[in-house]
Order: C-alpha cells, then structure tokens, then sequence
C-alpha cells in the first residue's frame, strides 16, 4: 500500500506542473487572442438597386430619366437592395517587441451584426480563414454586404434614403455611419476560440 501511495504521489507530482504549464500556455493564447485589432476601412464597389454609385456625390449626379428614375422605381416597389464591400482592417500586435512574442494568428471567423446609424441590420459571417501576420502591419479582409436598405430605412422617405446610401458608399461616402459587432473566433495549436465577449468595431480606431 505504502508502494502504491508513493506511486500515486509521484504521479501528482508530475501530472500537476503539466497540467499548470498547459493552463499558462491556454490562458497566453487567450490573451493574445484577444490583442488582434481591428478597425473599419473603406467602403467601395456600391451598387443601390443595380446602380453603381461610387462616383456620385449628390442626387443631383443621376440622371432623371435613366439611374434617377430605376432608383426612384425601385423605392416606390418598397425594394431598394445594396450591395457593397466593406474593408475590414485587422492588426496583429504580437510582433516580438519588447514583454511580447512575435505569435502569428488565423482569424478563422467573423459573426457580425451590421450597424447603420447605430440600427442593427443585418448578421454575417466571414466565409474563410485569414492569416494575421505577426508584424504589426494591417491585413486587409474584405466583406462584402447585401441588404435591402429600405427594409430599415424606408420610413425615412426617398431623399434621406439616396443621401444615407451616398454618405456611405458615394463618391465622398465613408463607413463613418457604419459599425459592426462581432465576435471574432481565432485559430490556435489548442483548436478555435472565439472572444468571450462581444466588440463594436468602427472606422475611427483600432479596437480589441
């Protein structure tokens, strides 16, 4: 019995640090994770009801009998669908500077919800991995974004409408209105993770 105990004891004695080193080397990966940034970049390629806005600055740029007319059309059939892509800006800030480890990153996933105006609209996903470099510098992910504005705007009227699609997409357009909360999900050696928490991502800042 005295042998068996001694075994046992042996046995904790190497299993416990194992078991402390594995939990360090978890909770690191956490917490690296979590140190990717991220940012709204540019909006570009945007179409409202099939019309290519990118290079209008003001309602008065469209024609009155051609895209003027479709977009009007398309508002009056209570449909005005958008598409775009939205540029997501991703920093990995573990480059091997000093008290950090040069760790580079996949972010495997991106469940979103899109804000327009502070509303929420529509949820996405991002459809394929993304490999983050450890270099500090800005990886590029585009989105790319369908909706039917009208479905959350309509009551806004055709005028606010056409001048919320232009602040956006528009030759002078931004995605300052836009925000997106996600929850970003991350490829380690210990299998994905995904944030604990939820984060607002928007065009001023880079956020964690």
């Amino acid at each position: 019995m005295h042998v068996v105990w001694t075994r046992c004891a042996l046995a904790l004695v190497i299993v416990i640090p194992f078991a402390c080193a594995q939990l360090k080397q978890i909770s690191d990966t956490l917490t690296n994770l979590q140190r990717l940034q991220f940012k709204l970049g540019t909006v570009h390629g945007f179409r409202l009801a099939g019309v290519d806005i990118s290079t209008k600055a003001s309602a008065n740029d469209f024609s009155p009998i051609g895209d003027g007319l479709k977009l009007l059309d398309a508002f009056r059939s209570r449909k005005l669908p958008a598409d775009f892509v939205l540029d997501l800006q991703v920093r990995n800030p573990n480059d091997g500077s000093p008290g950090r480890s040069a760790v580079p990153a996949t972010l495997a996933g991106l469940e979103f919800r899109l804000l327009i105006d502070d509303q929420p609209t529509i949820t996405g996903m991002l459809d394929r991995e993304v490999e983050i470099p450890a270099t500090g510098t800005e990886t590029t992910v585009p989105i790319r974004i369908s909706l039917d504005l009208y479905e959350f705007f309509g009551s806004r009227g055709y005028d606010k409408l056409i001048e919320l699609a232009l602040a956006i997409g528009g030759k002078n357009g931004s995605a300052s209105r836009l925000k997106l909360d996600a929850k970003p999900t991350v490829r380690t050696k210990f299998g994905l993770m995904s944030y604990p928490g939820r984060i607002t991502i928007v065009d001023r800042e880079f956020r964690n």
